[in-house]
């Protein structure tokens, strides 16, 4: 079940109650994507009841998201031990979302083998197709990623050309290292690693 976070108050509170692992939802009712990932969030919390899951109406609760870096909703993070660990920004499936936060991922491991968690970061605009390919790509293999919008993100824009010394979108940053456009053999390389 979803608990809905009334104040910041009640943030703190939780924070101290669940301050080992918790999931915390950025909502907002005027975002049709937001309704969407909330009735899997919905699904999610029925299967997973022993995942504490916490919900904010940014309409509603103000200024709270800013502390999480939350510029549109939906986002969905995980806190463990007060530090964001995972952050999925738009409307996934409550598959994923049991993928993303119970820890069971589709890449196969090695018996014995550490689970490899990357830092993957996708540079996209909203009107580009390739764009899109790529972040389906990575959630069908159940990769958390974060999406910088570079078309209204301006600044991000400046410093990913700055780095690449390219224009074009998709740049996919994996662990540090920049793919430009969408190039599945690299990606699967890179996370292979």
């Amino acid at each position: 079940m979803v608990t809905w976070i009334k104040d910041e108050k009640n943030l703190q509170e939780i924070r101290q109650k669940d301050k080992d692992f918790f999931v915390l939802a950025f909502y907002g009712s005027f975002s049709s994507a937001a309704n969407r990932a909330m009735n899997e969030l919905e699904e999610f919390s029925k299967e997973n009841e022993k995942i504490p899951l916490y919900a904010i109406d940014v309409g509603k609760v103000k200024g709270i998201h800013k502390q999480f870096g939350v510029k549109s909703v939906p986002t969905v993070i995980a806190l463990e031990k007060g530090k964001v660990t995972r952050r999925i920004e738009g409307v996934e499936s409550s598959q994923f979302y049991a993928q993303i936060f119970l820890g069971a991922r589709p890449l196969a491991h090695k018996k014995g083998e550490k689970e490899k968690f990357h830092r993957v970061v996708v540079y996209s605009t909203a009107s580009c197709p390739w764009c899109a390919t790529t972040k389906n790509y990575l959630r069908r293999k159940g990769v958390p990623f974060r999406d910088v919008d570079v078309g209204s993100d301006q600044q991000a824009a400046q410093r990913l050309v700055q780095r690449s010394g390219q224009t074009g979108v998709p740049q996919v940053d994996i662990d540090g290292h920049l793919i430009v456009g969408f190039n599945q053999a690299k990606i699967d390389l890179l996370l292979s690693k």
